[in-house]
């Protein structure tokens, strides 16, 4: 079966194709906060580069994070319109369990100098979490994802990012569940609700 998938958890933006566990084309693009504008002409250069058209999938998958706000919503959203479009389904996975293979800690960039967590031993290990770095009390497991936390985590830290072949590792059997975005906190950016006084 072809799968599209699509994460959007990280700043670098990942788009793939593949043919069952087959991996045709694939894009890692240095995005940061740009993931709507460069979204959707990787997706169209991606199903390019593999030759074949959007008609052609058989199904999408898309990262749920943990991740920013802003940058999840546009994988999930652009992810749930296409499968509306070629009426195939569209698994969610963590984004985190698409990191690496094996046991391992995964560790991503959480902003405010905080990192987003899991552990996986034969599967996840727990909930995805957040935290800083030097306060948790991490399993006695290789640990792989952003090496810039080395120092501040006390542990060697191998770099790995979210690839395509672990997003189509990471869906889990049977039907696909809701699309539920992984925030584990609340936005960077709140509307400020704050209101002066009317003077008279």
């Amino acid at each position: 079966m072809l799968t599209l998938a699509i994460d959007t958890a990280t700043p670098t933006l990942v788009v793939g194709v593949a043919d069952d566990d087959r991996v045709l084309a694939e894009a890692g693009v240095p995005s940061g906060t740009r993931h709507a504008e460069l979204l959707t002409p990787t997706v169209t250069a991606v199903l390019a580069e593999a030759g074949i058209a959007l008609r052609d999938v058989g199904r999408l998958v898309v990262g749920l994070g943990p991740g920013p706000y802003t940058g999840l919503r546009v994988g999930i959203v652009t992810a749930a319109a296409l499968g509306d479009v070629v009426g195939v389904p569209v698994h969610g996975v963590c984004s985190l369990d698409a990191v690496g293979t094996g046991a391992r800690v995964v560790v991503t960039d959480a902003r405010r100098k905080e990192v987003y967590w899991r552990a996986h031993d034969g599967g996840p290990l727990g909930e995805p979490a957040v935290g800083r770095p030097e306060e948790l009390q991490l399993p006695d497991l290789p640990v792989v994802g952003d090496v810039r936390f080395a120092d501040r985590l006390g542990r060697e830290v191998t770099g790995a990012e979210v690839t395509t072949a672990g997003l189509l590792r990471a869906v889990p059997i049977g039907e696909p569940a809701p699309l539920t975005p992984l925030y584990l906190r609340r936005p960077d950016a709140v509307p400020n609700i704050t209101r002066k006084a009317v003077s008279q």
